[in-house]
């Protein structure tokens, strides 16, 4: 079973003179999938960058526990947070494009208990994903949104992460192609027996595969749903808060 959990503990954090989170909480237990629900602008991004080290927190504390180590992050390195198992998403993909398909997924491969297995993990990337087996020799540029999304999702696994941030996973798809992402990233963690924190504006598609979820606005979080039914059923916050 998974064993891999994360707390975050009153973060602040900000780019210059500008507050973008303020005493945010929360918390993913081993195995769930925890949804962060907010519009753009509301600092989903930055708690993803805080996580992976990207960003530092002006105060607060972030940590992760991997099979009963607990590990903080605060002031580590991106590449140390890696090391750790811990694979970010990114919002907009990120990709190589001039790089063809199984390059970049190579580069996924980043931390030396990846490269052990990098055969394996390749192998199941192009079952999860048969259209990249087929366009492994495409530049990553040249691909559909939803194709370069299954990519970064692909760049992702080839860590063999233990927790898996995705950041705004539906940004530029059509309707159908969200579905199936979202779809996909479910399947994912129950393959990979993954934690998983996904930051989404569409409350809609990410409650579907949430096992529950928090409300950020203006960089505080706002509502914390015990379930998913309880973020659906809360008429104050699709009204005021997700513009429904």
């Amino acid at each position: 079973m998974a064993s891999s959990s994360i707390l975050i503990e009153g973060v602040h954090a900000a780019y210059g003179a500008v507050r973008v989170l303020e005493d945010v909480s929360l918390r993913v237990a081993a195995g769930e999938t925890v949804a962060l629900l907010g519009t753009n602008g509301n600092g989903k991004s930055t708690l993803m960058k805080c996580i992976m080290g990207i960003v530092r927190p002006s105060a607060g504390a972030i940590s992760v526990e991997i099979d009963g180590t607990r590990h903080d992050l605060v002031g580590r390195s991106t590449e140390d947070i890696v090391n750790l198992g811990i694979a970010l998403v990114p919002e907009g993909r990120r990709l190589f494009p001039r790089l063809n398909v199984e390059e970049n997924l190579l580069l996924g491969a980043f931390r030396s208990t990846a490269r052990a297995r990098i055969k394996h993990n390749l192998a199941f990337c192009y079952e999860a994903f048969p259209r990249l087996r087929e366009r492994r020799k495409q530049l990553a540029g040249s691909m559909s949104g939803g194709e370069q999304q299954m990519l970064a999702l692909g760049r992702a696994l080839m860590l063999s992460p233990r927790i898996l941030l995705v950041d705004e996973p539906s940004v530029g798809l059509a309707p159908i192609l969200v579905s199936r992402t979202i779809d996909k990233i479910k399947e994912l963690k129950d393959q990979y027996q993954l934690t998983v924190l996904m930051a989404e504006q569409n409350f809609t598609q990410a409650i579907r595969i949430a096992d529950r979820g928090y409300v950020i606005v203006h960089g505080k979080i706002a509502f914390e749903g015990k379930s998913a039914d309880e973020l659906n059923n809360n008429e104050l916050i699709r009204t005021f808060y997700l513009g429904f």
